[in-house]
Order: C-alpha cells, then sequence, then structure tokens
C-alpha cells in the first residue's frame, strides 16, 4: 500500500510557529494534516475535515494518529489502492489497436496513465524512453505493458525519431494511435517573461514542444492506411494567461492550432488529432513551473467538480477517443480538469 508523501507547509498565514500543517496529494485527493504541541490536530480531506484528535501525547503522536486516519480513508475510498498494475483481464474495446505512446518518464507520467488505459482496454502498445538514464524507468513499466517494442527517442537526435517509426513499419506494419507527450522549454525562457525570451530559447521551445507533433504525425500519416487518431497534450495557458507559466503558454498556443490543421488535412483519410488539456497534475515536468503546488490549490478551489484530475483519468478519456465509438470527433482540445476552464 502506498502512502501519502506528507510535507510541512511553511506558509500557514497566521500560524506562526505553534501550529504545524503537512499537505499531500494522492490520487486526485489532497490531505492536509494540522498539529499543535499540546497533542491537539485535525485531518482534512478536500476541504473537509474528516478527523480530530484532542488528547495526543503531543505533536509527534497527534501526527501519527491523523496519518493513520488519512491512510484508511484513502484505503476505504480506493484512492490508496495501488493502480499502476495492467488489469490481468482486459477489455477487448481497442483489441487488434497498436499504438506509440512517447513520454512516459516514470509512473506519475501522464503518458504512463494513457499507456495504462490503452493496454486495459485491449491495445498493444509500444514505448519510448528519452535516454539511458530514463531507460531504468521506463523498462519496468514497459514490462508491465507487454510493449513489444521499446525504444530510445531523444527528439533532439538526428534519425531517433525516424527509427521508432520504421521499427514499427516492419513489427506491425501499421498504427492505430499516437500519443505525443512531451515539452521542453530551457529553463532560462520559461521563468522569465515571454517579452524576455531570446530567439534560441523560443525555437527550442516550440520545437520540441510543437514541431515534434507535426513530425510525429508526418511519419504516422503513411502508417495509418484505415485511419487511427493522434493525440498530444496542451493546458489551459494557451488559452489564458497563468501564472508562471510563461513562454509554455504560447507553445501550446501553436500546439493547439497545429492539432486543428492536422485535423483537417489528415481527416480525408479517416485519421483524428486531438488535444487532450488536463487540468494541473504533479509530474516531473510540472516540476520545473515555479508555484506550482499553488496552481493544484486553485484549480482544485476553482473547479466545480472540486477535485484534482489523475493521469488515470486523463489516460480512460484519451483512449476513448481512439475507439471507433469517436471516429467522428476530430480537431478538438479536450479539457480534462474536472470543469475549471469554464469558471470565471
Amino acid at each position: 500500500m502506498r502512502k501519502p508523501n506528507w510535507k510541512s507547509n511553511d506558509k500557514v498565514a497566521g500560524k506562526g510557529a505553534i501550529t504545524q500543517q503537512f499537505v499531500a496529494t494522492m490520487r486526485g485527493e489532497k490531505l492536509e494534516i494540522e498539529v499543535a504541541p499540546w497533542g491537539e490536530g485535525h485531518l482534512k480531506i478536500n476541504g473537509l475535515e474528516v478527523a480530530r484528535v484532542t488528547d495526543a501525547k503531543d505533536r509527534r503522536d497527534a501526527f501519527s494518529q491523523l496519518e493513520k486516519a488519512a491512510e484508511q480513508h484513502l484505503t476505504a475510498s480506493g484512492a490508496n489502492k495501488d493502480s499502476s498494475a495492467i488489469p490481468a483481464v482486459r477489455a477487448k474495446l481497442l483489441e487488434d489497436k497498436k499504438g506509440l505512446v512517447v513520454g512516459i518518464a516514470n509512473d506519475n507520467s501522464i503518458a504512463w496513465g494513457c499507456a495504462k488505459a490503452f493496454r486495459a482496454f485491449g491495445a498493444e502498445v509500444a514505448v519510448t524512453y528519452l535516454n539511458d538514464k530514463a531507460k531504468k524507468y521506463v523498462e519496468p513499466l514497459a514490462r508491465e505493458l507487454d510493449s513489444p517494442i521499446v525504444m530510445p527517442l531523444d527528439v533532439n537526435a538526428p534519425g531517433q525519431m525516424e527509427a521508432v517509426f520504421e521499427r514499427i513499419k516492419d513489427e506491425w506494419g501499421k498504427l492505430d494511435f499516437l500519443v505525443h507527450s512531451i515539452a521542453f522549454s530551457p529553463k532560462e525562457a520559461l521563468h522569465g517573461r515571454v517579452v524576455d525570451v531570446g530567439r534560441e530559447g523560443f525555437l527550442t521551445t516550440m520545437d520540441v514542444s510543437c514541431w515534434t507533433f507535426i513530425r510525429m504525425a508526418h511519419l504516422a500519416e503513411p502508417l495509418m492506411r484505415k485511419g487511427g487518431t493522434l493525440f498530444t497534450m496542451s493546458y489551459y495557458g494557451s488559452q489564458m494567461v497563468v501564472k508562471n507559466y510563461n513562454i509554455m503558454g504560447v507553445a501550446k498556443a501553436a500546439l493547439e492550432c497545429a492539432v486543428r490543421y492536422l485535423a483537417a488535412e489528415l481527416g480525408p483519410k479517416g485519421i483524428r488529432v486531438h488535444a487532450i488539456s488536463p487540468g494541473p497534475l504533479a509530474t516531473r515536468a510540472a516540476s520545473g513551473i515555479p508555484e506550482f503546488d499553488a496552481l493544484l490549490d486553485k484549480a482544485q478551489a476553482k473547479a466545480p467538480t472540486k477535485s484534482l484530475v489523475s493521469i488515470e483519468d486523463v489516460g480512460v478519456a484519451t483512449a476513448f477517443l481512439a475507439h471507433d465509438a469517436a471516429k467522428l470527433i476530430t480537431g478538438e482540445t479536450l479539457y480534462i480538469d474536472g470543469g475549471y476552464h469554464i469558471i470565471d
């Protein structure tokens, strides 16, 4: 059973050093424990108090009791079950479909949520890893997927992208879906104002975050002779100014525009194209965005569902759009954010 990764919140306004707050997020549940030195404290889950202690020996004992209460709640709700494993009995919704998922870095990756869902629905999944350092994290996940194709793919390395599609052509002879879940911006470009971004930083951001999807679509097209679906990952910062998202918002806006043009050009061949726009997720990529925890808090408070999205939520919705039942849906930016984007 996985346990929450508790972190001390040093920004509790007005509390001083008397009361300490600890926070954690697991499977879309926001957990908060507040404890006082004299042994009182309470546990909140998604803003609602679910447990309280008043007679613990001290702060540490109070935290220990509330931590156990949190784990019991997560187990009861199913939120603490290890969902990394692929079901032994798979559905047949995407049986005989074969697809490529690019962007798995670890088991917190959006791409991993997608890969799991596709495999659970019966599809075969090929995966890539960035480099040798990432390989040790991705290979065990690929084994869970029974992936027949596992290859390195650094989009900045000449020929690697083409080699992946050539291998798919040789082994499968076709491709039914592609998930492009990569983006990158140099730190100096991402952390600065858009108006100050240098040419090199801008070009790198656009190249990795947008052009690589266009290039993959070009390589996938001849393998989708009977149609297929192309997916890329976007974010709300493409439409609205989101603090600290900066130049990546510009790149995602370009990416969503590319989705519409690709959908128009490839539609006659039965190839659909979508941008998936999840709410904020605690992925490795998100760690480069300053004040990301505040962004998570805002998203949960503002969303009509009062919930944070999980990689499993994103995966299931993405897999649905690859099914033939969605054959007349294309060119969309699909928001999976609990309705966050509809609220002013």
